[in-house]
């Protein structure tokens, strides 16, 4: 089971902690949250906005103010991609951060999508206290992440020429598939693949850089891919795309807060999975209301389609993953303990 504890273990302990006579009193907070989604209020827009705007305020109530975080939306602090290496050199403080983005960087984190290896929401919220979920949290202690708030989310397909369903459909199309192992599946049915961020979507579509892309409901709608797109299929009943977006922090600024300050983050981020869950299943129902009223067919996976992409994957995907490091072939095979 991932505890506090273990995390904060994993943490350098350096409290800022200023005396006074006999009292104790802790230096203020100052957070800077980045993420690359379009800002909103607390109340309104993208929930993975929202989310980042409740723990702002919730943290600062905890604390009585002494805890202050600002959220920068649209990658206005940091460039999308720059921004884990960003928290791992404690350069930015917390991120909403797609976890295959890293991959680059840190090849293991492309277990958060792995095409076919989390088919529900609640698979997906098992990991953190399942065995792969504390090896996961483990290695990116290593690396300089701690994880504050585990959010998944199912995707679907935007597309022009015509809709994606089934992995025959992808032939002869350039679709960006969101991750390097997702990219596999989709070469191996003889797609054309393009690697960007969700956020560089709808100009490549636009420009017909970009025939399809895959990513996360909330994404299709915040990035208003239905203006440049014919056909939708939705993740909503079922989807062999299942991507990690936690709320991540530096290590590095985690471990030289007061504990108290510690806990209250800890804590509120824990609190808010249950928020990023609901937000997620609500953008896979809203996403096709979305479509329909733009003009676009929209198509639903079902399980039988889902398993094809699915043995694609297994044969290409996650033969290649498993292979790369000890620790990636063991992320994979805890991952497919964890029961759908």
């Amino acid at each position: 089971m991932v505890t506090r504890r273990h995390i904060l273990a994993t943490a350098v302990a350096a409290p800022a902690i200023l005396r006074f006579g006999i009292g104790t009193a802790h230096a203020a907070t100052n957070l800077k949250i980045s993420h690359q989604f379009p800002g909103g209020t607390i109340d309104k827009g993208d929930f993975r906005d929202r989310l980042c705007r409740m723990f702002a305020a919730e943290v600062a109530r905890r604390s009585g103010g002494d805890i202050k975080a600002e959220v920068y939306p649209n990658a206005s602090l940091i460039k999308t991609n720059a921004q884990f290496s960003a928290m791992r050199k404690g350069e930015l403080d917390i991120s909403l951060y797609p976890l295959p983005y890293a991959g680059g960087e840190v090849p293991e984190t492309n277990i958060g999508l792995m095409p076919g290896l989390v088919s529900t929401y609640d698979q997906g919220l098992k990991w953190k206290k399942s065995p792969v979920g504390k090896v996961l949290t483990d290695f990116l202690a290593d690396k300089g992440i701690v994880i504050l708030t585990w959010v998944w989310q199912a995707g679907g397909v935007a597309s022009r020429p015509r809709a994606i369903v089934a992995p025959e459909d992808a032939k002869g199309l350039k679709v960006r598939g969101g991750s390097r192992e997702m990219d596999m599946v989709l070469q191996a049915a003889g797609a054309a693949v393009l690697s960007m961020p969700s956020n560089e979507i709808y100009a490549a579509m636009q420009t017909g850089a970009c025939d399809a892309g895959i990513t996360s409901s909330t994404s299709l709608i915040s990035f208003r891919l239905e203006e440049v797109s014919k056909f939708l299929t939705s993740g909503a009943d079922a989807s062999y795309w299942f991507m990690m977006e936690p709320l991540l922090m530096s290590k590095a600024i985690f471990g030289k807060l007061p504990r108290n300050h510690q806990d209250i983050i800890m804590t509120v981020g824990a609190e808010l999975e249950a928020f990023g869950k609901k937000g997620a299943q609500e953008d896979d129902i809203e996403v096709a209301k979305v479509y329909e009223k733009a003009g676009a067919r929209v198509s639903k996976l079902d399980v039988a389609t889902v398993n094809k992409w699915r043995d694609i994957a297994r044969d290409t995907a996650w033969k290649d993953y498993g292979a790369k490091t000890a620790t990636s072939a063991n992320l994979l095979k805890l991952a497919s303990d964890v029961a759908a």
